[in-house]
C-alpha cells in the first residue's frame, strides 16, 4: 500500500503501472498475449520442429534464439498482465514486499550456480558428458533447477500482485513449471532409458546435500553474478515494470 497525498491509500502492483493510467488491455487482449506465449515457447521445442531448426542455425543459434524469444515473450506478457482490467482479490501488505526482496536473491543465485551446468537429467545442460553423479553439486537439491527457479519466481511474485491478470499470469505459469518437472523426467527416461536415469537418480541421491565444489573460483564467479543481476534487476524494475522493487 502507498500514500497518495490527498488521496488517501491506494493499493499498487508489484508490476503494474499507476492505477491511474487505467487498462489498455481488454481481457480478450490479455488471453490472445497468453496464447501466443504459450505457442512461441511449445511449438519450437517440439522434436520435429526443434530438428528443423537446429539443422538451420546450429544448437547453439537455437539456445540463443529461443531463449532471446522467451524473454521477449515474457516481458510482453507481464506488461498485458499490468495493462489489463485491475480486479483486486487481495490488498498489497508492506511484508509482501519484503519477502519477495528475499526471495528474490535467493532465485537469482539458484539460477546463477545452475545455468550452463553439466545436467543430462534435464534441459538446458551444457557439457553433459562431464556431469559426475557423486558430485552433482545443485542438481543433488532438485532435478531440474531452472524449472525450480520459475516456481519460485511465480510463485514469489503473486504474493504482492493480488488482482485478478497478475494471479493468472504467475499461477498458471508456476503450474507449468511444475508440471515440466515431469514431463522432462519422461522425455529424459526415454531418451537416456530408464536403466541409466534410474542409477543415475540413485547416484545422485547417495551425494552429500552438500559437498566441496568443482571449483571455488567457478562458484564464486556465479555468485558474483547472481548478486549483481539481482541488484541489476532491483535498480532496472521501475523502469521496465513502472513499480519500484524496493
Amino acid at each position: 500500500m502507498c500514500l497518495l497525498p490527498g488521496n488517501g491509500p491506494v493499493e499498487t502492483s508489484l508490476l503494474r503501472l499507476p492505477m491511474s493510467k487505467g487498462a489498455t488491455v481488454s481481457w480478450f487482449g490479455f488471453a490472445a498475449v497468453f496464447v501466443v506465449f504459450l505457442v512461441t515457447h511449445s511449438v519450437p521445442t517440439r522434436p520435429a520442429v526443434k530438428t528443423r531448426i537446429v539443422r538451420q542455425i546450429g544448437a547453439a543459434g537455437f539456445g540463443i534464439s529461443y531463449s532471446v524469444l522467451s524473454l521477449v515473450m515474457l516481458g510482453w506478457l507481464i506488461w498485458a498482465a499490468g495493462q489489463a482490467p485491475y480486479l483486486e482479490l487481495w490488498p498489497q501488505m508492506p511484508w509482501h514486499r519484503a519477502v519477495v526482496q528475499s526471495g528474490m536473491f535467493v532465485v537469482c543465485i539458484l539460477a546463477a550456480i545452475s545455468i550452463g551446468r553439466p545436467n543430462p537429467l534435464s534441459f538446458g545442460g551444457a557439457r553433459n558428458q562431464e556431469f559426475d553423479p557423486h558430485r552433482p553439486g545443485i542438481v543433488r537439491w532438485t532435478r531440474h533447477p531452472i524449472l525450480t527457479v520459475l516456481v519460485l519466481w511465480a510463485g514469489l511474485h503473486i504474493l504482492p500482485n493480488g488482482d485478478l491478470a497478475h494471479v493468472l499470469l504467475f499461477g498458471p505459469l508456476g503450474l507449468f513449471a511444475l508440471m515440466g518437472h515431469w514431463l522432462i523426467d519422461r522425455r529424459k527416461k526415454r531418451e537416456i532409458g530408464l536403466e541409466r536415469w534410474a542409477k543415475i537418480c540413485a547416484d545422485i541421491k547417495s551425494a552429500p546435500l552438500i559437498a566441496k565444489p568443482l571449483s571455488w573460483a567457478s562458484l564464486v564467479l556465479r555468485l558474483t553474478v547472481g548478486t549483481a543481476v539481482y541488484a541489476s534487476l532491483s535498480v532496472a524494475h521501475p523502469y521496465v515494470f513502472g513499480v519500484a522493487a524496493f
